[in-house]
């Protein structure tokens, strides 16, 4: 069985505006980020993401647009030889009350049966308490890190104070290869 770290995407790997990143061009990385996922990859895990956009549901962008952002993010990734292996979104707003939207595990199960993996052994990354929740019901391991809303988060919702906090992506990735 392949080891495998699942990412959120929106202040995980790239910086957030106004709450939805709604254009390429200000699809920003966050510092570390890409390099921290080329070290995964070329430390042999399965990469993975695991978004909610519901601003397509919202009308603040498209799928097409969507794919261009995670597009630009593959890009910069094949530059340093890395890849992303799958990335899995939830299009809809919480009205829809969809399985894939997290808090619900719906994108985690997705991803565990598509590449035949065990999420208790499964970190899954994310700076939101969707992230933490949607790991908690899926039985991954559930990380958070202080950037996006991840220094809100470990403040307002004592249910994430039993989860390991990192600064950032990179700063997880660093521990998680130096335990190996």
């Amino acid at each position: 069985m392949d080891k495998m770290v699942i990412l959120d995407s929106d202040g995980v790997i790239n910086h957030v505006a106004d709450d939805d990143v709604t254009t390429v061009g200000n699809w920003d990385p966050i510092g570390g980020s890409i390099e921290a996922i080329n070290r995964l990859k070329k430390a042999g895990y399965l990469v993975t993401i695991a978004t909610n956009q519901s601003g397509i549901a919202r009308g603040l962008y498209s799928e097409q647009e969507l794919q261009q952002m995670h597009l630009k993010m593959t890009k910069m990734l094949e530059t340093r030889g890395a890849s992303i292996d799958g990335i899995f979104y939830c299009p809809h707003g919480p009205e829809a009350n969809c399985i894939c939207r997290k808090p619900k595990p719906g994108l985690l199960f997705q991803i565990a049966k598509k590449y035949d993996i065990d999420l208790s052994q499964t970190p899954f990354v994310g700076d939101n308490i969707s992230d933490v929740q949607a790991a908690k019901m899926a039985n991954a391991k559930p990380v958070l890190v202080r950037t996006g809303k991840g220094e809100y988060v470990m403040q307002n919702f004592p249910e994430a104070l039993d989860v390991p906090v990192y600064d950032d992506l990179a700063h997880f990735v660093r521990e998680t290869l130096r335990r190996r």
